[in-house]
């Protein structure tokens, strides 16, 4: 899941994807950024933590199973401040299978989104954006609950994944488009809208199946 585009999703703090310049964003007071792997190397291998700040991934040490210093991170980030009034903000979590990988297990991963959801979408009138990746034949047990739940919770899902047929240089993959009316409407069917991608230099380009560059 999201695989093809993950190059896309904001690997890096310095570089501009699809036209929003990232690092201008974080000067600016626009863009808060948790560099997981820094977040990693500093709590195994580097000094004392502060007190009254505590590394947000401190659930590495073993010491507690649960994310509740990754979610004041989180928390803390979207405080208003003098540099800056956070309207309708949108948190980007790319990408949440990391942390299944890193030893936490699925219900502190779910209830850390739970607690995200109600402190940006309920209090903040803002969304929340998850990354997660699976496959039709995963074998991990754990992976495939948290991204069932996600699945289950959200309003919009994007599933890219690659062309049944294999590799092909105009077209990269497929992206399917759910919205989910049923969560608001009992007696409403979800909208699926199925399109094709090529990933370019700088950006992507989306077409209808059957109408890529290559075939017109």
């Amino acid at each position: 899941m999201f695989a093809e585009l993950n190059e896309l999703l904001g690997a890096s703090p310095e570089r501009p994807d699809a036209g929003v310049n990232l690092a201008a964003a974080r000067e600016q007071g626009q863009l808060v950024f948790l560099e997981g792997l820094k977040s990693c190397l500093d709590l195994l291998f580097g000094e004392e933590e502060q007190p009254g700040q505590p590394n947000p991934l401190q659930f590495l040490r073993g010491s507690s199973a649960e994310l509740r210093a990754l979610f004041e991170f989180v928390r803390a980030s979207l405080a208003p401040c003098a540099q800056r009034d956070w309207k309708g903000p949108v948190l980007l979590l790319d990408d949440l299978s990391l942390l299944l990988s890193l030893g936490a297990a699925p219900v502190p991963v779910l209830d850390f989104i739970h607690y995200c959801r109600v402190s940006v979408c309920c209090q903040l009138q803002g969304n929340v954006v998850v990354l997660v990746h699976s496959s039709e034949d995963s074998e991990d047990e754990e992976n495939e609950l948290l991204v069932n739940s996600l699945c289950h919770h959200s309003d919009l899902i994007l599933w890219a994944e690659g062309l049944a047929t294999g590799f092909c240089k105009d077209v990269h993959g497929q992206i399917k488009i759910i919205k989910r009316l049923s969560l608001r409407q009992a007696a409403e069917q979800d909208q699926v809208q199925i399109y094709q991608y090529k990933i370019q230099d700088r950006n992507v380009t989306f077409f209808a199946r059957g109408l890529s560059a290559a075939v017109l």
